[in-house]
């Protein structure tokens, strides 16, 4: 069942477009926003307050990658897959996160705190390899730089020696 906040986020997009079912996309969204992901009796229930039968909105659903249909982990890792991204190094990239969090793209890890997915681009072509955590974009990445990032994200960031911690996160070897 929808809360009551979720309904009144979804009833402020309905000016904003031509039908109810128009809203979709926004719809799903916000339900993430509150819940994490998008579960089957969400798009049940979704589906009937917008006039939607569930076989609709699943398929509008299954073709947007970021809308989760299982549960994701608290911080999302997009890492762009794009080719400028390949020529920069996206494959070191990608198998240092593998290393890091002992899973393939896709998973989750077993604490639950970090999904990483690949993503076709981030439009940032100019500062490859690239990746966002949650909103946050992470550009001109080397393997180095990562685990300074995502102490930030973890908690296990070095605060008490922020020189260290700015070096860490922008690969900078200078003292």
């Amino acid at each position: 069942m929808l809360t009551e906040e979720e309904t009144r986020e979804i009833e402020a997009e309905f000016p904003r477009y031509e039908t109810r079912e128009a809203v979709c996309i926004e719809a799903m969204k916000i339900v993430q926003r509150h819940r994490g992901w998008v579960s089957d009796e969400s798009i049940r229930d979704l589906a009937e307050f917008l006039g939607m039968t569930p076989d609709e909105l699943d398929s509008v659903a299954t073709f947007y990658n970021l809308i989760f249909r299982e549960p994701v982990g608290k911080h999302i890792i997009l890492m762009c897959d794009s080719i400028t991204c390949w020529i920069m190094g996206y494959e070191r990239l990608r198998a240092h996160m593998q290393q890091r969090f002992g899973v393939n793209l896709g998973d989750t890890t077993q604490d639950g705190q970090f999904t990483l997915i690949p993503i076709q681009c981030l439009g940032t072509c100019d500062h490859a390899p690239a990746m966002m955590v949650d909103d946050d974009l992470h550009r001109d990445l080397s393997p180095e730089q990562i685990d300074g990032i995502l102490a930030r994200y973890d908690g296990s960031a070095n605060l008490a020696n922020p020189r260290e911690y700015v070096k860490n996160i922008s690969g900078d070897s200078r003292d």
